[in-house]
């Protein structure tokens, strides 16, 4: 019994993140630890926190992790996946100077290169704004968008060194719309979350794009090779769709070390 309630505090005050803060390739500050009371705390308690400790630590990250990932190398690294934003989507939006609009979720005041989407004002924030994909003229609102969601199918977990720790489509509406996907990182397991949605008033056949980091300021080119890669699969099938320009977006590519 007294080894099965020191296995216990083990569990419970051993914080799991401890020395990999300098590993996190993103610049995330260091998570807080896990603290426990003092003699007085009950075996009962004791064994919840373990059990806690071990699944949020442990289990979960195996729960969490897309299948499609190129690796389980390194499925037992602490994963720093972020919070879900709860305003994605298609919304009403207020630009630089109060006015509001309809389109994606900004990419933020601090400025942090890790975010593009074409919902921006391109003269207010010129660093995050790119351009919308349009689709082919012989194609339908619907129709575009389930070959989207077939590309998105498509993509290639790891390809030019990103997003490694796979993906899934959260939600696909051809009606409506709108596309919502999710890539992991493969080593701290950082989510990014990637929309493509129809905004009426932005162009008849246009579609607009937002893929942005939730943890970190920098991104590493992450994002931008993920706009870029399903880009040039959509221009094969006859879109009009840019990726990320390094020429224009030079800011992004110094900062991120990507030229």
């Amino acid at each position: 019994m007294r080894h099965y309630a020191i296995f216990c505090l083990f569990l419970g005050l051993v914080n799991p993140l401890s020395g990999l803060a300098a590993q996190n390739q993103r610049k995330t500050p260091p998570s807080a630890t896990i603290a426990v009371s003092d003699a007085t705390t009950s075996r009962r308690n004791l064994i919840s926190i373990g059990i806690s400790s071990a699944v949020f630590f442990g289990f979960n990250n195996a729960v969490l992790a897309f299948p499609n990932k190129i690796s389980d190398k390194y499925d037992d690294r602490p994963k720093r996946r972020g919070p879900q934003p709860s305003d994605l989507g298609v919304g009403t939006r207020k630009d630089n100077y109060g006015e509001e609009y309809i389109g994606l979720k900004r990419c933020g005041a601090n400025g942090a290169p890790n975010c593009f989407c074409s919902t921006e004002n391109p003269e207010d924030d010129p660093d995050h704004f790119i351009p919308a994909w349009v689709w082919p003229k012989d194609m339908d609102k619907a129709q575009a968008f389930q070959q989207l969601e077939q590309v998105i199918q498509g993509y290639e977990p790891g390809q030019d060194g990103v997003d490694g720790g796979g993906f899934q489509i959260v939600k696909s509406d051809s009606k409506m719309g709108y596309l919502y996907a999710q890539f992991e990182a493969l080593k701290n397991g950082y989510i990014d979350d990637f929309e493509v949605a129809y905004v009426e008033g932005r162009g008849d056949r246009a579609c607009q794009i937002r893929s942005s980091s939730r943890v970190g300021y920098l991104d590493y080119g992450v994002n931008a090779k993920r706009v870029n890669y399903i880009a040039k699969q959509l221009r094969s099938k006859g879109w009009d769709a840019p990726g990320v320009d390094f020429e224009t977006h030079r800011n992004y590519a110094i900062q991120n070390e990507v030229v």
